[in-house]
């Protein structure tokens, strides 16, 4: 195995589910905003599942994103 083109394309990864996450959480949240469900002020419970489907492999991460 190549260590750094792995390392490379892990990053490749991340950062592709990072700027997909941003963008899609920021649009959920403004709708939100705009439909009345959400006063701007709250504190959101996040969680985030990364799957490595050919190896049975899944970690979740929790964390909370604050509207404030």
């Amino acid at each position: 195995m190549n260590q750094d083109n792995f390392n490379m394309e892990i990053r490749k990864y991340l950062k592709k589910v990072g700027i997909t996450s941003q963008r899609e959480i920021t649009e959920s949240v403004n709708r939100a905003i705009s439909e009345g469900k959400l006063s701007g002020n709250e504190t959101l419970k996040a969680k985030t599942k990364i799957t490595l489907q050919d190896l049975g492999y899944e970690l979740e991460i929790d964390g909370e994103i604050s509207l404030d």
